[in-house]
């Protein structure tokens, strides 16, 4: 009890404190990427890896906030409100998301210290300064993305995480790596010209950026200006591009093949989920329920071709890392049922709302678990193929005797990804069934059925590899560190453990949706 009361009073001092945490949020990775910069590699790992769980810690408080004052929060820069100035603003989809960069990240951080410390006495390289450097940008501009309030915060937001993430991709410099990162920064570009495009035109129809007030102008609006379709969609097929879904997708797996394993975790598990949070925010927070409700199908169509394209490609390939990467694609698709459902559920005559609130926490429920497995799936796979000399599917047998937690944290990862019992993941296809059956799309049903046995096939299949072989385990190149199998674990533990939280506990992702437009 008394605890409980101390908890009580910590959040209540959190809400109190609300509009500084979301400065202290965006300002701790920033200012801490200057002196990483400035000392070099040796410093720069220590200095990240100190500046981690200070933005974790952060992260939970205004998590603790938001919760405890079931509102958002928000800080108005200088103290000028919109139009004139700039907002932060942090609702429960805001805050969860924070809090799942920080939680990624500090185990993303403990794991690459391994392969990105710079040993006493020894030369300094290139490679320790650009990853940690790198990693202390890609996280400002997420927490960029999630607090911005207006779309051109989001657009420089947006900027500074991919091109952080860029050169995460080629850190090795082989060929093939830069290559890969090539086609990623023109993706990336393409998205990023689009969205500018976008943004004019809203801006030159209604004269702000805020997507607060962008969101007035258009609940009032009937017909709704045909610059603010076209803004729409140039803006959506953008974001697209940077978030990879089928049939855009095609930078990504590439970008993953010689990519580190901390630099694949931290694509895969935050970076493509930041263009989709813009596109949440732009279609359920901004634009009204007269363009969401025809383009909702749209969306949710490219994503189940997304799960199936996705899926069968991840069992055709040979090596473990691709699998894992084609494995994300058909995992983003799960992200974008959301819009149909939410929006069908919330159109229904009764109980529509607590429906649609359960469709929204299904594909938050997604998103974060579907982050903590990936991250780990990446890592894990990427101690094997240190430890083996190779990911070959395979040739993995002996795997699971040789480096049995690695192996192990793998499996429970795929456990919450192929949405079995009793990971997030399976809570989050429960929610998102529920509201495909409520409101009879069951097309949404059976691409989550398909996608699921998909799932399980191609996890299946590596098992099944690595179990190949118990008896007479390979040689090891080199032995993972057991911190390193610990911080996999870790997130895989956590992807398992979103299933076992009380219901309740969801109930931050819902703060600030009441009122906004898509939401009746």
């Amino acid at each position: 009890m008394q605890t409980a009361v101390i908890l009580s009073d910590l959040a209540a001092l959190a809400a109190a404190h609300g509009g500084d945490l979301l400065v202290l949020a965006l300002a701790l990775p920033a200012l801490a990427l200057l002196p990483a910069f400035a000392l070099g590699g040796r410093w720069a790992g220590r200095i990240a890896l100190l500046t981690l769980p200070l933005g974790l810690g952060v992260a939970v408080a205004i998590a603790a906030a938001v919760q405890h004052g079931g509102v958002p929060i928000a800080y108005h820069l200088g103290g000028w409100a919109p139009p004139l100035g700039v907002a932060l603003r942090a609702d429960g989809l805001s805050a969860t998301l924070l809090l799942t960069t920080a939680v990624v990240l500090c185990a993303v951080g403990l794991f690459a210290r391994a392969d990105f410390k710079v040993p006493a006495g020894s030369r300094e390289t290139r490679s320790p300064l650009v990853f940690w450097t790198l990693l202390l940008g890609v996280w400002t501009g997420l927490n960029g993305v999630f607090l911005g309030q207006d779309l051109f915060s989001l657009y420089v937001a947006l900027e500074l995480v991919s091109f952080s993430a860029v050169p995460l991709v080629c850190l090795s410099g082989r060929p093939e790596t830069l290559a890969a990162a090539l086609r990623y920064l023109l993706f990336a570009l393409f998205g990023a010209v689009l969205f500018v495009l976008a943004a004019a035109l809203f801006y030159g129809t209604y004269g702000t950026l805020d997507i607060g007030l962008l969101a007035r102008h258009l609940a009032g609006a009937d017909p709704v200006p045909p610059a603010v379709l076209a803004a729409a969609v140039l803006m959506t097929l953008g974001l697209l591009a940077k978030t990879a879904l089928f049939p855009l997708q095609v930078w990504l797996p590439p970008a993953h093949a010689g990519a580190p394993a901390a630099g694949s975790a931290v694509l895969s598990a935050l970076v493509v989920k930041a263009s989709f949070f813009v596109i949440l925010r732009l279609w359920f927070d901004c634009l009204p329920a007269g363009v969401t409700q025809p383009a909702a199908p749209v969306l949710a169509g490219l994503g189940v071709a997304a799960i199936l394209f996705g899926g069968v490609q991840a069992l055709r390939q040979v090596r473990l890392k691709m699998l894992v990467a084609y494995s994300t694609v058909a995992q983003i698709g799960y992200l974008f049922l959301v819009f149909p459902l939410a929006l069908g559920a919330a159109a229904l005559p009764a109980g529509g709302a607590a429906q649609a609130a359960g469709a929204l926490t299904g594909g938050m429920l997604q998103l974060v678990s579907h982050a903590l497995a990936k991250a780990a799936m990446f890592m894990a796979a990427g101690l094997i193929a240190v430890a083996l000399g190779h990911d070959r599917i395979r040739e993995l047998g002996g795997s699971a005797r040789a480096l049995p937690l690695t192996v192990f944290a793998f499996a429970l990862a795929g456990l919450s990804l192929a949405g079995l019992q009793p990971s997030g993941g399976y809570v989050a296809k429960t929610l998102l069934t529920a509201a495909a059956d409520a409101t009879g799309q069951w097309w949404s049903a059976f691409a989550l059925q398909v996608g699921g046995v998909l799932t399980g096939a191609y996890l299946l299949w590596v098992l099944f590899n690595a179990l190949v072989g118990f008896r007479a385990p390979p040689t090891l190149l080199k032995r993972p560190r057991r911190y390193q199998e610990l911080a996999v674990l870790a997130l895989a533990l956590g992807a398992l453990v979103l299933g076992l939280v009380p219901a309740s506990s969801f109930e931050l992702v819902t703060v600030g949706r009441g009122g906004l437009v898509g939401f009746p």
